[in-house]
């Protein structure tokens, strides 16, 4: 091997993981604590955080080495620049750095608590059937990955025991994920064909359009609860609201545009967390 493919190997098995979406993970993870905790009580729980977000780091390089083995042959057509279609990372490599950093998620977990612990453990446990089983089975992908959404905030919460905001910010994020990636499938039917069975191929892209806007109408219906228990403040409000128009405009706009309903989702899914820190910063 000459020194130029040597000291490509280690930057090659930093490109499994996609250091770009950890980073985003990690900042997401900080969302959740500051929203739960509260500016001033986040710093009583520096040590918390910050492992959560070393863990959130971790989990998300392993769930892309692990996608980037299953898809390998994928991703000679379709990503013929990452790593493993390149050669410069060998695919059992791949899976190797994966167990690794997955088992560190686990460790480090728990130093932080027991609520992290048990998230990590099912986290993995989805990750895992989602590439080996789930991934081309349609609504139990969506599923897969609407939990791993909101298992993010669920996981920022627990780390600053704030477990009673956090549930109903994952929650939302659950549900607005799930309506989200089901109007994908249904904008994404035809060339899906032949390599998933999702739940448009299945039931109709209108019956699956249903499906998508009463995740869109359950999270507007349950996003009036952290105001409303005194979780957080009235600023929380008006936030919420211009969210919760995007999302009812979302459940309606899909069915003829697909496209532009799947985007408008993910800027409500933006200004619904904007409303979560409004509330619980101020």
């Amino acid at each position: 091997m000459s020194p130029g493919s040597a000291a490509r190997g280690p930057m090659a098995m930093l490109g499994l993981l996609r250091l770009g979406n950890c980073v985003m993970g990690a900042v997401g993870a900080l969302l959740a604590a500051l929203i739960c905790a509260g500016p001033d009580q986040l710093m009583d729980y520096w040590l918390e955080v910050a492992l959560s977000m070393s863990i959130v780091v971790l989990f998300t390089g392993a769930g892309n080495a692990l996608n980037d083995y299953f898809d390998r042959e994928v991703d000679k057509v379709a990503h013929p620049e990452r790593p493993i279609p390149t050669g410069l990372v060998a695919p059992r490599s791949a899976l190797y750095l994966s167990a690794a950093m997955f088992s560190g998620t686990v460790v480090l977990s728990v130093f932080v608590n027991l609520w992290s612990f048990a998230i990590v453990v099912s986290s993995i446990v989805f990750m895992v059937a989602y590439e080996t089983l789930l991934k081309a089975e349609g609504l139990a992908g969506n599923l897969v990955i609407s939990w791993l959404t909101g298992a993010l905030f669920l996981f920022g919460g627990a780390a600053v025991d704030g477990m009673e905001v956090a549930w109903v910010l994952a929650a939302l994020a659950f549900l607005a994920t799930l309506g989200r990636e089901v109007v994908k499938d249904v904008q994404d039917i035809e060339g899906d064909r032949g390599s998933r069975t999702t739940l448009p191929m299945r039931v109709g892209p209108r019956r699956a359009g249903a499906v998508a806007s009463a995740s869109f109408l359950a999270a507007v219906a349950l996003s009036p609860a952290p105001y409303l228990l005194d979780q957080l403040s009235v600023w929380y409000v008006p936030a919420v609201a211009a969210a919760d128009a995007m999302f009812i405009y979302c459940a309606a706009i899909h069915f003829s545009d697909p496209e532009r309903g799947q985007k408008a989702a993910k800027v409500a899914m933006l200004v619904a967390l904007v409303a979560f820190l409004l509330g619980g910063v101020t």
